[in-house]
C-alpha cells in the first residue's frame, strides 16, 4: 500500500494557494455621463471585468449598477480609467434617513427621491430652546432640574 499512496500523491494536483472567494454583490457607483460615446466607454469599461454579470446605466441620474463577483474598489478604478470622475453612490431613499433634510443630508445634486447617506446628526446645544428641552424631565413634568 505504501507505493500505491506515493503515487496517488505524485499524480494529485493540488493547489498550494488559497485566495478568498468572491461574494455576489451589487456596486453602485454615481458617474457624471453626458453622451451615448460617455454612457458606452464606461459599460465597456465595467462589462470587460472578470466575475460581472449584469451593468445597468442610468445617464439621467449619473449612476451605474454593477451586478457579480466583483470589488467595490476594483469597478471604481476600471471607471476612474475612462477618464471619469466617479465615485461610490452616496444617496439613499430619503425615508430611509432619519432626518433626511439636516444640514450634512440634504443635496440639491441628488436625484429626486434620494438625499445622502449620513448617520444621525448631533444635537448641539447652542439655543436658548434646546436648554429648556434639557432641563424639564419628561418623568416628572412638575419638577425642574435646576431646583
Amino acid at each position: 500500500m505504501g507505493f500505491l499512496d506515493d503515487l496517488a500523491k505524485l499524480c494529485s494536483f493540488t493547489s498550494t494557494r488559497r485566495g478568498k472567494r468572491k461574494i455576489m454583490q451589487t456596486v453602485e457607483i454615481k458617474v457624471k455621463m453626458d453622451c451615448d460615446g460617455c454612457e458606452r466607454k464606461v459599460r465597456n469599461a465595467v462589462s470587460s471585468m472578470r466575475g460581472v454579470k449584469s451593468v445597468e446605466l442610468n445617464r439621467k441620474q449619473s449612476h451605474v449598477k454593477v451586478s457579480g463577483y466583483v470589488k467595490p474598489d476594483k469597478v471604481l478604478r476600471s471607471v476612474r480609467r475612462t477618464g471619469k470622475k466617479a465615485e461610490l453612490w452616496p444617496y439613499v431613499p430619503y425615508n430611509l434617513v432619519y432626518q433626511p433634510y439636516a444640514r450634512q443630508a440634504y443635496d440639491k445634486k441628488a436625484p429626486p427621491g434620494y438625499v445622502r447617506a449620513v448617520e444621525h446628526p448631533v444635537a448641539s446645544l447652542n439655543g436658548p430652546g434646546d436648554r429648556l428641552a434639557v432641563m424639564f424631565s419628561e418623568d416628572n413634568a412638575n419638577g425642574c432640574s435646576i431646583m
